[in-house]
């Protein structure tokens, strides 16, 4: 890509938008691009940053006090970094005055879309999102395609055949009493370490397994009643419910976005009980496998 000039020369700009890097998490962002981030806000409308190019915008100083996102893998960073900033882990973008954050790459084409309904009307932005084939506004939060269950107690902590039972069956029986029973704990002291450890209460880190669970098992292809039952929420509704309060869809909508087609023993049947499948020899092997099937009781010719 060519530069016509540095940012210090630009002036007079409606949007600026900073496009995020993948050591911007991992360091300090260098002098250089603070500069330019600060220069340009002072000289532009309206301050936009794609994915982690909002390190850049809270290196400067423009997210201070403000609401903010980004990648859903960066967001404790940011927030760790810059402690002023209120990160929303979830939002796909955020709009806060004339400074606006969004999450991963491609949540900057529903930043963009925005931007264009404020700046043009929504008729003019559901004609882009038709052109680029999008929805005007996508459901649910960025919580959907992040990774589960980060941030497990020490190894040392008692916690962690707590932790390690529940994970290795979600469906069993988990209530508050049973687990502080099987860890030799009293249910005061087990809410006590949850709280102290993993910032949650026993009850809300087995329903954050089953949870996870149940998105696995969504994206593995199995149904919406299949996971419910597996993952231990017992029944569909529960899952739904569940669903809607921690990523905003409901399951089948997460299922038709990300599951895949599963292969079950009934893809495998033959389409009626009197077929039987016919291999070839592998006497030549330079010829091709194939399958043929025959009806009855016939045969197989020679492949």
């Amino acid at each position: 890509m060519s530069v016509d000039g540095t940012a210090v020369e630009a002036a007079g700009f409606h949007t600026v938008l900073v496009a995020g890097g993948d050591a911007l998490p991992r360091k300090q962002v260098s002098a250089g691009l603070v500069a330019a981030a600060e220069h340009l806000a002072r000289n532009t409308q309206r301050m936009s940053s794609i994915c982690t190019g909002a390190f850049v915008l809270a290196a400067a100083g423009l997210l201070e006090g403000r609401r903010a996102t980004t990648h859903w893998k960066h967001t404790q960073e940011l927030a760790l970094r810059h402690p002023t900033t209120h990160v929303e882990p979830d939002a796909i973008f955020i709009s806060d005055g004339h400074i606006h954050t969004s999450a991963g790459v491609t949540a900057g084409i529903d930043l963009a879309l925005a931007l264009i309904e404020d700046d043009h009307g929504p008729d003019l932005a559901r004609a882009v999102a038709r052109s680029l084939v999008v929805y005007m506004q996508r459901s649910g939060g960025q919580s959907q395609f992040s990774a589960p269950l980060q941030g497990d107690p020490p190894k040392s902590s008692p916690l962690r055949p707590v932790l390690d039972a529940v994970q290795a069956d979600p469906a069993a029986e988990h209530s508050v009493p049973a687990l502080a029973r099987n860890a030799n704990l009293s249910v005061r002291h087990l809410t006590r370490l949850f709280r102290e450890e993993l910032q949650t209460t026993p009850s809300k880190y087995v329903e954050l397994v089953r949870f996870d669970t149940a998105k696995a098992l969504l994206d593995a292809g199995y149904s919406v009643t299949e996971a419910a039952e597996r993952s231990g929420f017992g029944n569909s509704e529960a899952l739904r419910r569940t669903f809607i309060a921690r990523i905003g869809v409901p399951p089948s909508k997460y299922h038709s976005f990300f599951g895949r087609r599963r292969k079950t023993a009934e893809s495998h049947r033959t389409p009626w009980p009197n077929l039987r499948e016919c291999r070839p020899s592998r006497r030549g092997l330079s010829q091709p496998r194939r399958t043929v099937w025959k009806v009855g009781t016939f045969p197989c010719p020679s492949i």
